[in-house]
């Protein structure tokens, strides 16, 4: 499908989407077909930063090493703007690329992100909230809600890249991520060194398989808990040991509300729902994110 112009993401996006299909058609070279499981190229990720820079991440179906470095060395002497310039071969049935090995062709393997003060290192496989502006409104409402206290503990589950781990490290004690991607919770503890922030730990596993009776006592019990999850929401054992631990204030933050309607069912049998606030993250769609305060009975 032919889009001239998409008005959802900045410049240059356009322009590198529009050449790389005009040269892909000049040089008879095919597109991924989902049905037949065939063709050359399958996605173009763009990821743009407030900073100005810029990540572009060709997906190939095929591995046909001629070709791909025609398209990759194309692109590295049209768009020099291009900051992190990336390629991986997938011929899987989805295009999930997160047990993919991505290949870095010209540039850094990340890009660079920043919120107040923060700086923070994006990488392919990391998760990172696309609308800048409205992420940091997002950030102000959890640290309005959570009201954190110099001698408390924060819990941060499904932490990603650390960001609001970090946000909120300044009002607390301590504050404890856990992720499930590897890279994350490298970049997250390589970024809170940068941002001089010493009091936040990134725990890296499965969260139904890290956030157990041992990690409660390794770490001490939260006095809040801001948990983030993906699409699916939390994993039942997951919300079985938050119930176990009488924690005096939940903030839910959730992209997904019906999963997090499901997820506020289980934990009503202790929990009120103070407050709840949705922001709108993803102008012209009917997707928002959803934030949930709740407070022990």
């Amino acid at each position: 499908m032919d889009i001239n112009k998409c008005h959802l993401q900045e410049d240059p996006s356009n322009a590198i989407r529009n050449e790389i299909r005009a040269f892909a058609n000049e040089n008879n070279l095919t597109f991924f077909n989902p049905r037949n499981h065939e063709g050359l190229l399958r996605t173009l990720m763009m990821r743009t930063a407030s900073t100005g820079e810029i990540m572009v991440l060709i997906q190939f179906f095929e591995n046909d090493k001629k070709n791909i470095n025609l398209v990759m060395q194309f692109l590295k002497e049209s768009f020099d703007e291009i900051h992190s310039l990336l390629y991986t071969v997938n011929d899987k049935e989805n295009d999930s690329i997160y047990d993919r090995d991505i290949k870095l062709f010209n540039g850094k393997n990340y890009i660079e992100e920043k919120i107040n003060s923060l700086i923070f290192k994006i990488y392919p496989k990391s998760f990172f909230q696309t609308n800048i502006q409205q992420t940091l409104k997002l950030y102000e409402i959890i640290q309005d809600y959570a009201k954190i206290k110099k001698n408390e503990i924060v819990y941060d589950l499904y932490s990603g890249l650390g960001t609001i781990s970090q946000f909120v490290a300044k009002q607390s004690k301590k504050v404890i991520g856990v992720e499930s991607v590897e890279e994350a919770v490298i970049s997250a503890t390589n970024s809170a060194k940068e941002n001089k922030i010493n009091n936040v730990v990134f725990e890296f596993g499965d969260m139904k398989n890290v956030f157990t009776k041992n990690f409660i006592l390794k770490h001490g019990k939260p006095d809040v808990i801001i948990t983030d999850p993906p699409r699916e929401g939390m994993h039942k054992d997951v919300i079985k040991e938050i119930l176990k631990l009488n924690t005096p204030k939940i903030v839910y933050v959730s992209c997904n509300p019906s999963t997090q309607c499901r997820d506020l069912e289980i934990l009503k049998e202790k929990y009120n729902i103070v407050k709840v606030q949705p922001l709108d993250m993803f102008p012209h769609t009917d997707h928002v994110e959803n934030i949930v305060l709740l407070e022990l009975k």
